[in-house]
């Protein structure tokens, strides 16, 4: 027996050690192209015969602005829950809407959405439309950005750029991802596959955090639907087909670096007192009569710079303004040409008259005028310059 059990312990470091997954081997329906794996099977009431052992029940507050619509709209939801053997409760008093199971429940999930209708029904999502959300194909996310940003302000922008005009971005981001979406309050209500609800959370998540603007995950969106209708890329990386999207000037905090002080053990030194500062101008040992003469004196000293400022400053308005030379030689020559234009103009006229005289006669030479007219226009300007 000895033996035995120290060839057994002996044998024990050669067996081969236990690892994780060890019988994920692979199975023959692993690859089967004939099962769908995200297809939810419809419930049957075979399958759980007996019922629930355990009552469970979910409860959920309402706003009050939502008290009146809930009321209209109970016998409805009643119903509904009353197909899958759901009781439901609404307290008015309280604010609240409760959901729990009876004897009769055979689906055990049926609870959970069950909890997820009298959810949308608080956040003011249509009844006609919550109580879809007990199909077997229909999941929904609440989505909360209240919290995602401090500022008011920048909150509600942001949000307002989430729903586009006229709700247009948020319509189009339902047809895209096959999802009804509603914003409500600090709220974001989706319902949809889970596949939808995943990219609605991204693209909320995304505008609210100011990381990519819905548009530009719009049309990352629409390339995707065109790349899915490829059989060709079904089983390819995507990325290099979609566009990348960068931030343009955007406003970036400056960090302020402080200097670090060289470490010293000891204090800095005590700022002088007003005491210190009397004594080292003396005027601690004055009287207090001197000391009331020595404020008064400074302040007629200041009072008489105040006024020589004030008197200095209205002299200035009556200080005439210097005359530009430039302007006066200009005016001067502008004299000078209009007296020479004016003496050519004299002479002109009076050499035109001696011509008609002469014309008279008979005997004219018209280039012997006009060669004395130059002649004397020349001596004019030689008179006129040394006047100057």
């Amino acid at each position: 027996m000895d033996s035995e059990v120290g060839g057994g312990e002996s044998s024990n470091p050669k067996k081969q050690r236990k690892h994780k997954g060890k019988h994920d081997k692979p199975k023959p329906w692993d690859e089967d192209p004939n099962i769908d794996r995200w297809k939810v099977d419809k419930f049957d009431p075979s399958w759980n015969a007996g019922g629930m052992l355990e009552v469970s029940s979910f409860s959920t507050l309402f706003p009050q602005y939502r008290e009146k619509y809930l009321q209209e709209v109970w016998p409805m939801v009643k119903t509904a829950l009353k197909e899958f053997a759901v009781a439901c409760e609404l307290n008015l008093v309280e604010g609240s809407m409760t959901v729990s199971t009876t004897r009769q429940t055979k689906d055990p999930y049926i609870i959970v959405k069950a909890r997820d209708l009298i959810k949308l029904l608080s956040r003011s999502v249509p009844a006609p439309q919550a109580i879809k959300i007990l199909n077997d194909d229909m999941q929904c996310d609440i989505i909360k950005i209240g919290n995602l940003i401090r500022n008011k302000e920048r909150f509600v922008k942001r949000r307002e750029r989430l729903l586009g005009p006229n709700l247009s971005t948020l319509k189009t981001i339902e047809i895209l991802t096959g999802c009804y979406i509603l914003v409500q309050g600090n709220t974001v209500a989706a319902m949809g596959s889970f596949k939808g609800l995943k990219q609605v959370r991204r693209v909320v998540e995304d505008c609210i955090k100011n990381v990519l603007h819905p548009v530009y995950h719009i049309k990352i969106l629409l390339m995707k639907r065109e790349l899915a209708k490829n059989p060709a890329l079904a089983n390819e990386n995507w990325d290099r087909f979609l566009p990348k999207f960068k931030k343009k000037n955007v406003q970036q905090k400056k960090v302020k670096t402080k200097e670090k002080k060289p470490y010293t053990p000891f204090p800095p030194p005590q700022p002088p007192s007003q005491m210190d500062l009397q004594l080292e101008s003396g005027e601690y040992f004055l009287s207090e009569k001197k000391k009331s003469e020595r404020k008064w004196r400074e302040k007629m000293e200041k009072q008489a710079e105040k006024t020589a400022e004030k008197k200095k400053k209205r002299e200035a308005a009556f200080v005439p303004p210097k005359e530009n030379n430039a302007t006066n030689e200009v005016g001067s020559s502008n004299a000078n040409e209009n007296i020479e234009v004016a003496a050519m103009a004299k002479s002109l006229k009076r050499k035109a008259k001696e011509f008609r005289n002469n014309q008279a006669d008979g005997d004219v030479r018209a280039e012997s005028y006009i060669a004395n007219a130059d002649q004397a226009r020349a001596k004019k300007k030689k008179l006129s310059s040394k006047s100057d």
